[in-house]
């Protein structure tokens, strides 16, 4: 579909004045400030706290809507394979190749889960490769449910398990140098490393690819969280190099809540364990790695919908629209007396997402005092973090429904209210 198609498609005059060929960079750029209109959100709060899922563009609603009629109306016949030309292995199937053509590898090394969550705790647990004496390592800008799965394996595999703290104010090179030292000093018998391509936390994207070949010159498996980068940052996986890769569909591609997925590389599908012993499927089939019963059909088949959106404003494009709406409230709020920004300008170690803390901050409760007043008293939505080494923060998150006018807000309010917090 071209663009002005599309996008008269999906928002109507408004988007569709901006839907011609548009050669300029100038013009591209108007394009894509223009892309709030695609979406139906509640204005009345600035929602800037966009990591927590994507919201559908009407387009992808829209075809939401469409799977649930069509699976509400032929139900069971759909699933059990009876209806000629739509038959819902044919149609899942096309799921994961879709997922898989994205990410530039093979559908055979994919598997649909619910969630990002779903995905790396399935990941974790059912890594086969570990005997009592081994150990696994994290950091603490890791996701909670990982962090949590991983501390679990020391219970339920007898394992050690190791914890750092990235450095703080993070770089390519210091977080480098963590990590080299940290696979240095660890013991002969380290098997696994959670790495988390871009941290709920603070936001910080980490070097992957390097930090992979660090792990596996020591024959060290590397398992990366990208449940925050698909649809998010423009890579594939070739780029990353990991060996086990988890995804949240619903966040960034703006998929329907409940889609997620597992990438395993083929070689080393072997290591992870069919989920709870499946022997439904083949010990050789990657679906066997994730057992979940009934789904939401109607989700994972808006999944291609979805791709299509995301592949229409184009990878590259969509991470430096995101990337320059970070910019703009940062830039903005930066010589705030005591304003830390938890992430570096460098534009490879940053995508949309970013916390910040204030002197007074390091305290959880006073980050979550600072969202609550941002939200009941400006109308502005962030989240307060904590877990991180050097203290709580708040995290803010733009995407692509988000104005500058909103931002503009943001950075008001930051400015207003900072004395309090200094």
């Amino acid at each position: 579909m071209n663009r002005r198609r599309f996008m008269a498609s999906t928002a109507g005059t408004s988007a569709a004045a901006y839907a011609s060929s548009l050669p300029s960079a100038a013009a591209a750029q108007a394009d894509l400030n223009d892309l709030a209109s695609l979406w139906d959100v509640d204005r009345s709060v600035a929602n800037l706290e966009n990591a927590y899922w994507g919201v559908m563009p009407r387009s992808v609603e829209r075809e939401y809507d469409r799977q649930t009629r069509f699976l509400n109306r032929h139900n069971v016949t759909f699933v059990r394979d009876g209806i000629p030309g739509h038959e819902r292995t044919v149609a899942m199937e096309n799921v994961r190749a879709e997922v898989a053509a994205l990410m530039g590898v093979a559908k055979e090394e994919f598997t649909l889960t619910r969630n990002g969550t779903e995905a790396m705790q399935n990941l974790i647990m059912q890594y086969g490769a570990l005997k009592p004496g081994d150990s696994v390592m994290y950091a603490d800008l890791d996701y909670d449910e990982m962090q949590q799965a991983m501390e679990s394996l020391r219970r339920y595999r007898g394992v050690d398990v190791i914890k750092f703290a990235i450095p703080e104010p993070a770089t390519t090179a210091n977080i480098l140098e963590a990590y080299q030292a940290q696979l240095n000093a660890a013991p002969a018998g380290l098997k696994l490393l959670l790495v988390t391509h871009l941290s709920n936390r603070t936001g910080i994207v980490m070097p992957v690819r390097e930090i992979v070949n660090m792990a596996r010159s020591r024959g060290v498996d590397t398992l990366v969280d990208a449940t925050q980068t698909i649809g998010h940052l423009d890579y594939t996986l070739q780029d990353l190099d990991a060996d086990y890769v988890g995804f949240s569909l619903h966040k960034w591609l703006c998929a329907p809540i409940g889609t997620g997925a597992i990438w395993i590389r083929g070689t080393k599908l072997h290591r992870i364990e069919p989920c709870m012993g499946n022997t439904m499927l083949p010990a050789e089939d990657t679906r066997s790695r994730s057992s979940v019963g009934t789904v939401n059909f109607a989700a994972a088949l808006t999944v291609p919908k979805a791709i299509e959106f995301h592949r229409w404003i184009g990878g590259q494009r969509k991470q430096r629209h995101l990337q320059s709406l970070r910019d703009y409230w940062v830039e903005r709020v930066r010589d705030i007396p005591g304003m830390e920004i938890l992430t570096p300008d460098d534009p490879a170690r940053h995508g949309a997402v970013t916390s910040f803390r204030l002197p007074a901050m390091k305290d959880y409760a006073q980050a979550q005092k600072m969202s609550k007043l941002l939200l009941e008293k400006h109308k502005i939505l962030t989240v307060a973090r904590r877990g991180i080494e050097r203290g709580s923060a708040v995290r803010v998150t733009p995407t692509l429904y988000n104005t500058r006018s909103e931002l503009d807000r943001l950075v008001k309010a930051l400015r207003q209210e900072s004395r309090a917090f200094g």
